[in-house]
């Protein structure tokens, strides 16, 4: 019962605040410089948790600075949002996200650079603008399994992507993440979004729930240190595996 009373309020003030982030983009960033959009990123992705009900438990060495990319595991569409308030990043996302409403423009806005995943002329265009933009001193981030897990497992890591950092010989940080029940310490399934999941079901089951927190452990940087890209994916695999504990 409490949940049916819960869940709507939420859900309420969710709505408010993505408008409220849709306002800031079309009125207020085309006049920001690229430090006060990335902060307001941030203190966006803080509230639309509180409106969820999320804390944010960080671990280890936030990158305080770039060129760096980051790597983690990927278990729900708020993975984005955890990473983002515990540090803005440019997220590699597919190019579906871009024309989702609402969520779509807010991806856009917060600096997503959109692949499609079939194409393989256009990974090579994705890693090359990645190169471009690590370059520039950009914090990167990509999923490298491709897909959601139901957070139990790490899926094996695609290695494709972290071609950009073994180009600009930029250092890659490993993220665990995981979602848990406060009261219990056992693993929240509610965020989770695999399989026959939908969007919206994983947001209400997220609304629904109690006292999960998002646990972001941030590993140690590496570089590739002559490693190829395959054998570098599966080391940086094991390490986010260890780092979720």
């Amino acid at each position: 019962m409490r949940a049916l009373v819960r869940a709507p309020v939420r859900l309420l003030r969710m709505l408010v605040h993505v408008c409220r982030g849709l306002w800031i983009i079309h009125r207020r960033f085309p006049t920001m410089e690229q430090t006060a959009r990335e902060a307001a990123v941030q203190v966006w992705s803080h509230t639309m948790l509180q409106c969820l009900g999320v804390q944010v438990k960080v671990l280890g060495t936030v990158p305080q600075s770039g060129p760096v990319l980051m790597v983690a595991n990927h278990i729900s569409w708020l993975d984005i949002v955890v990473l983002h308030e515990a540090r803005h990043c440019r997220f590699i996302s597919k190019a579906d996200i871009a024309h989702w409403p609402l969520v779509g423009s807010l991806a856009t806005a917060a600096g997503t650079l959109y692949i499609t995943r079939e194409s393989r002329r256009d990974a090579l265009r994705v890693v090359h603008h990645m190169a471009e933009c690590l370059g520039q001193g950009d914090v990167l981030a990509v999923f490298p399994e491709g897909t959601t897990g139901d957070g139990s497992t790490v899926l094996p890591f695609h290695a494709n992507l972290l071609q950009a950092a073994i180009s600009t010989d930029t250092p890659v940080v490993p993220i665990g993440l995981k979602f848990l029940n406060a009261r219990t310490g056992e693993t929240s399934f509610a965020p989770c979004y695999i399989g026959d999941d939908t969007l919206l079901g994983s947001v209400w089951r997220t609304l629904c729930a109690q006292d999960i927190v998002a646990a972001v452990h941030f590993g140690q940087a590496q570089r590739c240190d002559g490693r190829d890209r395959r054998v570098w994916a599966s080391d940086l695999r094991d390490t986010v595996v260890a780092l979720r504990g």
